[in-house]
């Protein structure tokens, strides 16, 4: 399938994990990229992974800052003409898994800042572009942390709640130019943010149970939340907005009570 011929994406947190496989599903439907991460090696992997012939830019950047958010959109504009689709997908976990008492304000800060100031300062710049031109794609990486608890620390898991509340919240703003807002929520996948897990647990002879609580009883891979993020920002999902897609095996499902499976 070619549905992103002739379209223009400007990926988030692509060095890496479900970026890098967005990047690379995209770019084998034939849409034109822009790449961000603050990994300019990662940035450069990606490239290096994209099928031959990719128009291809790239910029290392931080995306909680306002400056260099805006700077980024504008530069994309100059260089292809116009942005369709918006996938922001960079976060980070911030290794905290603090009970509620234990709380460190500059964590939560750290986390905020990235998590959804981030996607707040790209959907702002990206959909002023997007008004003008009465259409577009945004898709947001949220989590199952941010439907429910059990799946990351307290401030990674509040980020990704208020992706997903942001991500509602923008449709409602944005359905009148035509821009569709939506948001993938990933379980469990391998990533670099969480490798610690993955490495954890094969070290301590528990891979087995990755993704056991899952009702695929597997965890998942990151080329499989690629395409669920290459569905929402296509054509086929004209219909879809405001909408926050569990991709996780089935996880949030039910109760997922310990030792509730075997």
């Amino acid at each position: 399938m070619q549905r992103y011929s002739n379209k223009i994406a400007l990926i988030t947190g692509a060095g890496s994990g479900i970026g890098r496989a967005t990047a690379k599903r995209l770019a084998s439907e034939g849409a034109s990229l822009m790449l961000v991460d603050r990994n300019e090696d990662g940035l450069q992997q990606t490239v290096s992974e994209l099928p031959e012939g990719a128009q291809v830019m790239t910029r290392a950047m931080d995306v909680s800052v306002e400056a260099e958010v805006e700077q980024c959109v504008a530069d994309t504009l100059a260089n292809y003409g116009r942005i369709d689709v918006l996938c922001n997908n960079a976060g980070i976990a911030g290794g905290d898994y603090s009970i509620a008492p234990e709380q460190s304000l500059e964590t939560w800060q750290k986390i905020i800042a990235v998590n959804l100031y981030g996607v707040m300062l790209f959907t702002k710049y990206v959909s002023r572009h997007m008004q003008e031109q009465n259409a577009g794609a945004i898709v947001n990486t949220a989590s199952v942390a941010g439907i429910r608890s059990g799946a990351g620390g307290n401030a990674y898991s509040a980020s990704k709640a208020g992706v997903i509340n942001f991500t509602m919240t923008s449709a409602c703003d944005l359905g009148q130019w035509n821009i569709r807002v939506n948001a993938v929520c990933p379980g469990l996948v391998e990533t670099g943010m969480t490798q610690p897990v993955f490495d954890y647990a094969r070290a301590n002879n528990k891979e087995a149970k990755l993704g056991a609580r899952c009702e695929l009883r597997r965890y998942g891979r990151p080329d499989e939340i690629a395409s669920a993020i290459a569905f929402l920002g296509s054509d086929d999902a004209s219909y879809v907005t405001g909408q926050a897609l569990a991709v996780d095996g089935g996880n949030t499902a039910s109760l997922n009570l310990p030792g509730m499976k075997v």
